[in-house]
């Protein structure tokens, strides 16, 4: 790869394993569930959302860990989803769900479609059949979906070097309840890679100081303080005015207090879609 080539390489380990990288949506299943689907009016959460090109899953299968270390203690199962567990309800008169306990809908294993029990602890890794490659000084952030949540289990994160390792990685999702039956569906996204730069944040020079040190920050934030507190105070009182725009947007406009446009405000992304090479470019 020359020091002038920008491209991301995905090289196809195995054609065979089903599992499609596509750009990240702007959508979550949680945000569209939530009444008015409020979520979407936090453009950081939003573009968060868009950062990077997902990996999904080849294969559906419930995985569950019995709580120990070793390999054996993690079975995963492809049959049917278990049923839904039964509520109960707590001391508090709060709703709780009962852990599903020896579930095994159909002879369960350690290895189902490309996701195994490697480290043991309860890790489900998925064989991501991609060898990257980035321009020189580019890592790859190897993550789960950003917001993308799910009950059980937790994203194992990772920085890896692709512009020079000649291996593959794994994807790796830590389980979190003993007990409890946890779902991975095909076509699910379950990896999430993100470049960035090798060595920014240490080239940064952390430093702390008081807000009063620069006067003209200080009565910026002053601004933004005030006007929030003013719009939050109009929504309590059920002012016509605050009630109808809902919600400030100077954020997602790039607006300061004073009216302030930022430069290089963005409100979307606009990642590129992978194409398919018979080869790289010899250019």
């Amino acid at each position: 790869m020359s020091q002038d080539d920008n491209r991301l390489y995905a090289y196809v380990i195995n054609p065979l394993r089903d599992m499609p990288l596509t750009t990240a949506p702007l959508e979550r299943p949680w945000m569209d569930e939530w009444q008015g689907a409020s979520p979407y009016r936090c453009l950081p959460l939003v573009l968060a959302n868009q950062g990077g090109w997902l990996i999904r899953n080849s294969t559906s299968f419930t995985a569950l860990w019995d709580g120990g270390y070793h390999q054996s203690c993690l079975r995963l199962d492809s049959g049917s989803p278990p049923p839904a567990p039964p509520p109960s309800v707590n001391v508090l008169g709060c709703s709780v769900v009962e852990v599903s306990q020896g579930y095994h809908s159909a002879p369960s294993a350690r290895s189902v479609g490309g996701a195994h029990s490697h480290f043991g602890g309860g890790i489900v890794s998925f064989n991501i059949p991609y060898l990257f490659r980035t321009p020189p000084g580019i890592n790859l952030w190897v993550k789960g979906p950003s917001n993308w949540i799910k009950d059980g289990a937790q994203a194992l994160e990772a920085v890896v070097e692709t512009d020079w390792m000649v291996a593959s990685f794994t994807m790796n999702w830590k389980l979190t309840r003993p007990g409890y039956p946890v779902r991975f569906e095909r076509g699910e996204p379950i990896c999430m890679v993100v470049p960035v730069r090798r060595g920014l944040a240490e080239g940064l020079e952390p430093v702390s100081l008081p807000l009063q040190s620069c006067p003209d920050l200080q009565r910026e934030y002053g601004a933004w303080e005030q006007k929030r507190n003013d719009f939050n105070a109009a929504l309590a009182q059920h002012d016509p005015e605050a009630a109808r725009r809902g919600w400030q947007r100077d954020y997602l406009r790039g607006l300061t207090a004073g009216g302030t446009a930022a430069p290089d405000h963005q409100t979307r992304l606009h990642l590129k879609e992978f194409i398919c090479l018979e080869e790289p470019s010899k250019s």
